[in-house]
């Protein structure tokens, strides 16, 4: 079951996408009115965690199972908030 380079490769790009959120709102300065670049930042810890898993399982063979399980489920709540994130940048800065 080989899903490490899957995650590491998800993850990064959606970290990036994170990170184009948080400078937007803090370049247009509408960080303060909502709790999106918040969020944002809560999305991008998921996704540095979900790498960090991910890059581990790759090195280690004896835990692969387990590790690709937490690295699923950590991408997983990466997504959820960047999500969020985006509805809130949707509804409230609109």
């Amino acid at each position: 079951m080989e899903r490490f380079p899957n995650i590491l490769n998800a993850a990064s790009n959606l970290l990036g996408i994170c990170f184009l959120i948080i400078t937007g709102l803090s370049l247009t300065k509408s960080n303060s009115r909502s709790y999106a670049d918040e969020t944002a930042w809560a999305s991008a810890v998921f996704f540095l965690l979900a790498i960090a898993v991910s890059y581990y399982g790759i090195r280690s063979g004896s835990q692969a199972s387990k590790l690709a399980a937490w690295a699923d489920r950590i991408f997983m709540l990466g997504v959820v908030a960047l999500t969020v994130s985006i509805l809130i940048v949707g509804f409230a800065l609109a």
